[in-house]
């Protein structure tokens, strides 16, 4: 069991650092902070919903004030919001917010956690949120979590006795973690984990209030505080030349997709901290009180402690490496602790200070990077050690322990060796977010068990250095890389992955047929070796035809493409389905696409996902050709509006004049372009002008929090939080004879069949009398909105204001969104 138990920690500890970043190489400043953190022994867990939810300054406050080993569970990968900055949703946003989670941590100095729960989109009450999760399973997470991680301290950032009175997911997150402080130490709960990880007891719960939860700072000044805790955040760490506040900032700048860059602070800055459940003296501000932090905390520790405190207290700044004789003598106690919870924590992080203070570098870099499963292929390593420590190289091993190299070659100081072998690989699996390699539920991702609430998967090639320093056995871990040079970023790290032998793809992932008419359909096929060839069908919906039937391709070089054009016929009447690729090499089939998510502030990745489109036949008019269209946060309107026939024109924000809108038949405002365009601030007169001499001007949702002007509309409208989160909630026809309802297409209640993950969101809750409401909705229990839809006649022309969820429905193939936006576009042509 105690094997069993080291094992599962080691994975957990070397799968929280991602296996694609540019090696870490600390200044002596941070080498000293490091050995802080090896000299306390003591844990916080942090736990919210959504990336984003986590609050940096106490994180960073714990990680680097306090030194403890600090950790943030997000329930979700943040897969239902929007994304600042690029066109991925859903699946793949979570995986963009899953990197940027872990760039925050990297920053502020925390690990990440995750549990399977799927951010399935807003959620007005916790009940709902839990039956669509499945509360079971995210609360065996949720123990499983911190029975692995055992933190002595857990702080949740919402308030778990408020429910309906804010998102389900967050009030959620609070109970689930209210529950798990009881259920952790019992055997019976949750027994698998129990027995995995062993029980643990937390020692104190606390809430991470704040004026907000109070509603004004006035009534959180006249509170009474006997039960809450202040801790000062804000203080500056010399060591690091920052202060709390702005590593903080630089953590919840990595927020991108977004929009939370955050400006640095310095100075005084306080955290309010109440107690919920657990052993804590009223008026103590030291939120480890009571616990022993020390070495002493685990048998044999003081001996240890003896060796490392004063490394501490005479720290070299000069030259670390003078420190390696008698790291390595505490590295040789820590290695045979009985206890394996600290003995696997401390043997790690004593491992990297040794590397750290010897300035030893080992790298292995692949000469591709991606290779197919069980292929052979060529590796480079290299290794250095930067003192005048008797360091050797005795051999490169697999993890199996399988020799690669076996050679005691000594590492003369500053001297590089470096060899190349080849390698092959036991890997049968494909690279990939290990969450997304099997269908999950509305609510739930599954996982292989060994990898449940892990960050990222495991990278699937790596080799052990063995060293020897001064006689002692020091094996090195890492990960097979891939690099190359960049001639404007210089060094480029990316990950070693393991893929298929041929991919295919259809560029547009909706296509609406909107006419009886055949349309030509490319399958672009990607290879994954040299000389792929074989055939490829494009499988179809009943009642569709698609021609030819089996053609064939034939690819000389891995990396190139070949596309393939099919014929595709829809049926007469309204159908919709799915068009999948089917590649086929000899005796093995593919059917995934290859999806690259490339961010200078997050990983590079690439991603398998099922090949496929959605194909929509449906019987739908629109008036009016040429669409001029004004980005906003992002989103994939325009490549909708095109699938249906429309000329659609980009505007930049410069190029917003009268002159330039005067022509279009109707123009469209993206999601949230009062929230992120600042130019817009000094626009609405020019569309204001355009509308009131004939034109038609739809604007998409804005949030009422930072806007860049309140003039958004030529009569006054107030924006506010309502939405309407249940997509299958009623619609009523306010206004049924209006023309958005009637022409050119008549809007039905079956055209609201088949939305995705909501109705609308941040409605208007005031509007001018000129304003006609047209759709009423509401959730369960909720009352009727009526701000979903506004029209008003302006001059000539039309003003429409919606927070319908367009941006969703369109890329999803909604056949009704497509002909109410269509009915929309055409008011007044």
């Amino acid at each position: 069991m105690r094997n069993l138990f080291t094992v599962l920690l080691l994975l957990s500890i070397s799968t929280t650092a991602c296996f694609a970043q540019q090696p870490q190489k600390p200044t002596a400043s941070e080498i000293y902070h490091d050995l802080q953190q090896l000299n306390f022994l003591g844990s916080a867990m942090y736990i919210a919903a959504h990336p984003d939810d986590e609050n940096t300054r106490l994180i960073s406050y714990l990680a680097n004030d306090v030194h403890a080993r600090t950790a943030y569970l997000s329930l979700t990968r943040g897969d239902g919001g929007q994304n600042l900055v690029g066109p991925e949703i859903r699946e793949l946003l979570g995986v963009i917010r899953t990197q940027e989670l872990l760039a925050a941590r990297r920053t502020d100095g925390g690990q990440q956690f995750f549990t399977r729960a799927n951010d399935f989109g807003y959620s007005k009450h916790p009940d709902e949120t839990l039956a669509i999760w499945n509360k079971e399973e995210v609360m065996s997470d949720v123990v499983r979590a911190i029975r692995k991680f055992k933190p002595d301290v857990i702080i949740n950032r919402f308030d778990h006795r408020s429910p309906g009175s804010t998102h389900g997911h967050h009030t959620s997150s609070a109970m689930l973690s209210v529950e798990a402080f009881d259920l952790v130490n019992n055997p019976n709960s949750y027994p698998e984990t129990a027995t995995t990880f062993g029980t643990w007891q937390p020692k104190r719960l606390f809430f991470n209030t704040s004026w907000w939860f109070y509603g004004s700072q006035e009534k959180f000044e006249q509170a009474d505080k006997t039960n809450l805790v202040e801790v000062q955040t804000g203080n500056y760490y010399p060591s690091l030349g920052l202060s709390n506040g702005e590593i903080a900032s630089l953590s919840r700048s990595m927020h991108k997709s977004q929009g939370f860059g955050a400006t640095g602070t310095r100075g005084n800055q306080n955290e309010w901290l109440e107690f919920l459940k657990g052993d804590f003296s009223e008026g103590n501000n030291n939120l480890f009180e009571g616990i022993d932090t020390s070495w002493s905390r685990i048998e044999g520790g003081e001996t240890i402690g003896g060796i490392l405190y004063p490394l501490e207290d005479n720290f070299d700044f000069k030259d670390p490496s003078r420190m390696l004789r008698p790291l390595l003598q505490a590295y040789e106690l820590v290695k045979n602790i009985e206890d394996d919870h600290w003995r696997v924590i401390k043997t790690k992080q004593l491992e990297q200070l040794i590397i750290d203070c010897g300035g030893i570098f080992v790298e292995a870099i692949a000469q591709s990077n991606s290779i197919m499963p069980r292929e052979k292929y060529n590796v480079n390593f290299e290794a250095i050690s930067r003192n005048n420590f008797p360091i050797a190289l005795e051999s490169i091993t697999y993890p199996s322990g399988k020799t690669i190299v076996a050679e005691n070659k000594t590492l003369a100081p500053n001297e590089k060796y470096t060899l190349e072998a080849t390698l092959y690989s036991d890997d049968t699996t494909t690279s990939g977010p290990y969450w997304l390699r099997e269908k999950g539920s509305l609510g739930m991702y599954k996982a292989p068990k060994n990898l449940i609430g892990e960050p990222e998967t495991v990278a699937p090639e790596q080799v052990i250095f063995n060293l020897t320093l001064s006689g002692v056995k020091f094996p090195i871990q890492r990960n097979i890389v891939y690099k190359y040079n960049d001639p404007v970023k210089g060094e480029v790290y990316q990950p070693l992955e393991v893929l298929p032998e041929a991919t295919s793809s259809i560029p547009e992932k909706v296509i609406i047929f909107s006419s009886k008419d055949e349309q030509y359909i490319p399958v672009t096929i990607k290879a994954g070796r040299d000389n792929a060839n074989g055939t490829v069908q494009l499988n179809h919906p009943e009642g569709w035809e698609v021609k030819p039937a089996q053609p064939s391709f034939n690819i000389a070089k891995k990396g190139d493409e070949q596309t393939i054009m099919f014929t595709v016929t829809p049926p007469k009447e309204q159908s919709e389905g799915y068009l999948r690729p089917l590649v086929s090499m000899g005796d093995q089939f593919f059917d995934k696409e290859l999806v690259t998510i490339d961010y200078e502030h997050i990983p590079y990745q690439r991603v398998l996902l099922p090949s496929e489109a959605k194909v929509v036949r449906i019987d739908i008019e629109k008036e009016g050709e040429s669409i001029g269209y004004i980005e906003g946060a992002g989103d994939a309107i325009p490549e909708s509006l095109r699938q249906i026939g429309y000329r659609v024109t980009t505007i930049p924000p410069s190029n917003i004049t009268y002159e330039n809108l005067k022509d279009f038949d109707a123009v469209v405002v993206g999601i949230r372009a009062y929230n992120t365009v600042p130019e817009l601030a000094f626009k609405q007169p020019v569309f204001n002008k355009y509308v009131q001499e004939g034109g038609t001007l739809l604007l998409q949702y804005n949030t009422s929090h930072r806007l860049v002007t309140e003039d958004i509309a030529p009569y006054s409208l107030s924006l506010s939080r309502d939405r309407v989160t249940d997509e299958f909630s009623d619609v009523t026809f306010l206004a049924p004879e209006h023309p958005v309802l009637n022409e050119p297409n008549e809007i039905t209640q079956a055209d609201f069949t088949g939305w995705v993950q909501e109705r609308g969101l941040y409605f208007p809750n005031q509007w001018a009398p000129k304003f006609v409401p047209i759709l009423g909705m509401h959730d369960k229990d909720a009352p009727e909105t009526k701000g979903s839809l506004l029209v008003a006649e302006y001059g000539k022309g039309n003003y429409i204001y919606t927070g319908l969820s367009f941006f969703r429905e369109l890329p999803a193939g909604v056949a009704g969104a497509y002909r109410l936006f269509a009915n929309l576009l055409s008011l007044g042509n």
